[in-house]
């Protein structure tokens, strides 16, 4: 049954002009409010609704920030409250009208006032909006009149009605779309653009950006492919008898990965429909200061306002910018919907992206090689890196260190084909070739920032990585332009984060929250054959940052019960913790390398949001047996010099 709008009471006492002010929260412009007889009160008996679903709660967040948005001045009230009564009195006595919703004398006042607690972060009443201002309670609407704050928020006048949209995100990724949707559940208009530029081999696809469709999830979904092929190995040991060769197909995996992710794509711009965003499949580009056009793929061109913009394009992998690299070589761009089988690979690069890629690959029992510049796992751990390289060593990945390749020579057309790599020694004046099926690059990405037309409305970049650098709220030196996700400067690249930080940054301009995205303690897994997870400080950041006499560092390896049957290696799994001394022994370095690495880690990063301390961490029990209740009983620290190996179960 559909709610009856809120009806607030009006009461007049002069005329004003809707207005802008310092923590204005953003929108589209409505009229000033029509004139009633002083005194009179409207009454709004809707259903109580504190035990409706998200969705009508969601309704009525809408209804009250349209109040907020429609009237000069909204009172929320309580007809009993002294305060309420001293700011009454002082609108009224400076002449201005006031619109007034009394929370007593509505069936789901309460309801109303938890939804304003969201809004406003303020439980009490008086509760007082000015030209959609959160001024606060009596007090501080009381010192504002003091300052002359209000009588300045008063008099503002508002642009905003001459724009299209309330926001435009542009880029169609994890980050973009959590801000348009939650900007829209806030009442607001809200545009779309995404627009993927074809790879140098021509591959393209849907809605959700990097992380669904050339990312986390087909990444995940290939780990996940190669870790089944380990446990027909291991499922001998435990009695499954294969009377017949087992293999892979490639096609069917990618088939029925690119299935999935064809479902996600509908998702999201089902989705989007669904909150009434408008998603335009086109190529943003600023050409004035609130002003966008966008340009389809048949070339057609179209412009759009906006009071606000989100910067969410992403990145895309960098190419090494020799002969061959982009007529002949793929990216993960390319791998998750390559048609046929890569067969002989050479992966070129250590980043994250390059050795799960790799870890997956031989995986599924292809011939694999990793050429390395020169560390593994950049801004990693790098006690850890060195165990995830040399589990892959140990299990078929070969290594080629200190190389970097000098030219790409197609030999044979194909799918695959064959390809003459030479490669130069960065120690020397060595150099090496040799032939593979498939060229994977996998050496860093680069911000899609240079051609949104930025110079042209003033916006910052780093002009060496393309990165945009923003203030705690991720807003640009442009105060409109805000930017999240990967092309942030000096933020982690990891999906997650860029959703948090959108949906937070859309409440803030749209909804009154001062919450920010916390980029402290973020957990993340590089999810090689054998996975490492971590949160916090590498040991190496931990000693810059607080210098190595002020830690200590609680290790082990561990032999999960799962392995001891298949009879893999007793001290291959390791578990790290590094504390601070000078803080209780608080846990501000987590690493694990280990089955379900991933899994594991989001648990301990809760713990550590809470303040996690070693001895909070000795007095937990753990559950029995699993690879996680190693935390709980760490007893032997690196300063000790014991011994950390595995002697039986």
């Amino acid at each position: 049954m559909a709610q009856p709008p809120l009806s607030p009471a009006k009461t007049s006492a002069g005329q004003g002009k809707l207005g802008t002010g310092p923590n204005r929260r953003p929108g589209g412009v409505r009229g000033a409010p029509k004139s009633s007889p002083p005194g009179r009160r409207a009454r709004m008996s809707p259903p109580d609704t504190s035990h409706l679903s998200g969705e009508s709660r969601e309704q009525l967040r809408r209804r009250v920030l349209g109040l907020i948005d429609d009237n000069r001045v909204m009172i929320f009230s309580k007809s009993y409250c002294p305060h309420s009564a001293r700011v009454k009195e002082l609108f009224s006595s400076l002449g201005v009208a006031f619109n007034i919703l009394e929370l007593d004398q509505i069936d789901n006042g309460a309801t109303v006032q938890e939804v304003l607690a969201e809004i406003s972060n303020q439980r009490t009443v008086p509760n007082i909006f000015v030209n959609k201002v959160h001024m606060g309670g009596c007090d501080r609407t009381l010192q504002a009149h003091q300052s002359g704050l209000l009588q300045t928020l008063l008099q503002e006048e508002s642009h905003e009605s001459t724009y299209d949209y309330d926001l435009i995100v542009i880029g169609g990724g994890s980050g973009g779309l959590s801000c348009a949707k939650e900007a829209a559940i806030w009442g607001k208009k809200v545009m779309v653009l995404d627009f993927v530029v074809p790879s140098p081999q021509g591959t393209f696809w849907g809605l959700g950006g990097t992380c669904v469709n050339v990312g986390c999830i087909p990444k995940k979904l290939m780990h996940q492919a190669a870790l089944l092929g380990q446990a027909l190995q291991d499922s001998r040991k435990f009695g499954w008898e294969c009377n017949q060769q087992v293999k892979h197909n490639w096609k069917t995996m990618i088939e029925a990965i690119q299935k999935h992710i064809g479902s996600l794509n509908w998702h999201y711009k089902s989705s989007l429909r669904e909150k009434a965003v408008t998603y335009v499949n086109s190529y943003g580009e600023f050409v004035a200061d609130h002003k966008i056009k966008a340009t389809n793929k048949k070339g057609q061109e179209a412009c759009f306002t906006a009071a606000n913009f989100i910067i969410a394009t992403g990145e895309r992998p960098r190419y090494l910018g020799i002969p061959g690299d982009k007529e002949y070589c793929i990216t993960s761009d390319d791998l998750f919907s390559l048609r046929y089988c890569p067969g002989k690979t050479l992966v070129v690069g250590a980043s994250y992206v390059a050795l799960e890629c790799a870890g997956f690959l031989a995986g599924l029992g292809l011939d694999v090689t990793v050429m390395v510049r020169s560390i593994l796992l950049r801004g990693f751990d790098q006690e850890m890196a060195e165990k995830v390289g040399s589990f892959m060593e140990k299990n078929g990945v070969k290594f080629l260190r200190k190389f970097i390749p000098v030219m790409i020579q197609q030999l044979e057309r194909g799918s695959p084909g064959k390809l003459k790599v030479v490669a130069k020694s960065t120690e020397g004046q060595e150099t090496t070739e040799d032939i593979y099926n498939t060229v994977l690059l996998a050496i860093g990405r680069e911000s899609c920032t240079r051609k949104l037309g930025l110079e042209k409305i003033g916006v910052k970049i780093n002009e060496r990585s393309g990165k945009i650098p923003v203030n705690d709220v991720e807003q640009t030196n442009v105060p409109h332009i805000y930017a999240v996700g990967d092309v942030l400067e000096g933020k982690p690249e990891l999906t997650p984060v860029a959703i948090q930080a959108g949906k937070l940054l859309a409440r803030r301009l749209f909804a009154g929250s001062l919450q920010k995205c916390d980029y402290i303690n973020v957990p993340t897994t590089v999810f090689t054959p054998l996975e490492y997870g971590c949160c916090g400080y590498s040991e190496e950041r931990a000693v810059e940052v607080y210098s190595k006499k002020n830690l200590e560092v609680y290790h082990t390896l561990f032999w999960p019960l799962e392995w001891t049957v298949a009879d893999r290696d007793n001290n291959t799994c390791y578990a790290k913790i590094i504390c601070n001394r000078l803080d209780n022994d608080r846990v501000i370095g987590f690493h694990i390398f280990g089955p379900n690495a991933g899994e594991i880690t989001q648990g301990f990063a809760a713990a550590m949001k809470c303040g996690l301390t070693k001895q909070l961490l000795d007095s937990t029990i753990g559950i029995h047996p699993t690879c996680g209740e190693v935390f709980t009983s760490l007893e032997i620290s690196k300063s000790s010099g014991l011994d950390i190996s595995q002697k039986g179960c």
